[in-house]
Order: C-alpha cells, then structure tokens, then sequence
C-alpha cells in the first residue's frame, strides 16, 4: 500500500523502538537477580546443568543475571550490541531449558523464546544507525 511505502526509511527508528521496549523489559526482569547477590547467582546458575555444565554456578547465575541486566542496557545503548545479543540470547535459551525439562507446556516457555529469537534476530540486523555503534 503507498500509505506503508515510505516506512522503510525509518528502519533504524523502528530498531530503536524494538531496542528500547526489549532492554528495558529485560532489566526489569534481570535488576533483582543481579542485585541478589550470591545466594541468587548460585541457585540461578544451576540451570546451566541442563546442559551438563555443574561447575561453577555462582558465576554462570551471575552472567544470566548481568546479561539481563547490563547486556539489556547495552542493547538500548546501541554499545557493544552484537556480544550482547549473543550472551542474551545464550541466557534465554538456559532459561527456556528449565521450562523443558520441568516439562512445562509451550505457554511457560514462551517469553524466554521470544527473548532469545528476537536477540538472536536483532544479532544479524545490527543496532540501527540511531546507536553507539551505528551499526
């Protein structure tokens, strides 16, 4: 429709949007673990076992948390973007892991899939040209 047709000019906005709306719903949802402290690092880093992975849970929690936390603000940034979506991408999927194994209908899973489709899709387009990067 030549209403929509012009809309491709604004492809780094639209990043932006998705950017802001993303990272900061992912530091709401990361604050209080990476301010938990080691107790909360250590029980969250057990997820990692779903992969095999037993050592060291304390700094695997720690890095979910600081992923959603800090990576989620790098995000907004537009700094460091691509690591960023990796490590967030990485800890989505740990979290949707936990929801499998539990045996969790796709419902309960479904916010960390759609975390870890939507930073592993933002990886490939870049952060826009409204960034730190300007990718």
């Amino acid at each position: 429709m030549a209403i929509f047709g012009k809309l491709g000019h604004y492809s780094s906005t639209g990043i932006l949007i998705m950017r802001i709306a993303l990272g900061a719903m992912m530091i709401t949802h990361g604050y209080n673990k990476l301010m938990g402290g080691p107790e909360k690092w250590e029980k969250l880093g057990g997820a990692i076992g779903n992969f095999g992975i037993h050592a060291y849970p304390t700094f695997w929690g720690f890095m979910a948390a600081f992923s959603e936390t800090i990576c989620a603000l790098f995000i907004i940034l537009g700094l460091w973007f691509r690591p960023a979506c990796i490590l967030l991408t990485i800890t989505m999927i740990v979290a949707a892991s936990v929801h499998i194994k539990k045996g969790d209908a796709l419902g309960d899973m479904e916010l960390a899939l759609i975390y870890a489709f939507m930073f592993g899709g933002l990886m490939f387009v870049g952060p826009g040209k409204l960034s730190v990067d300007k990718g």
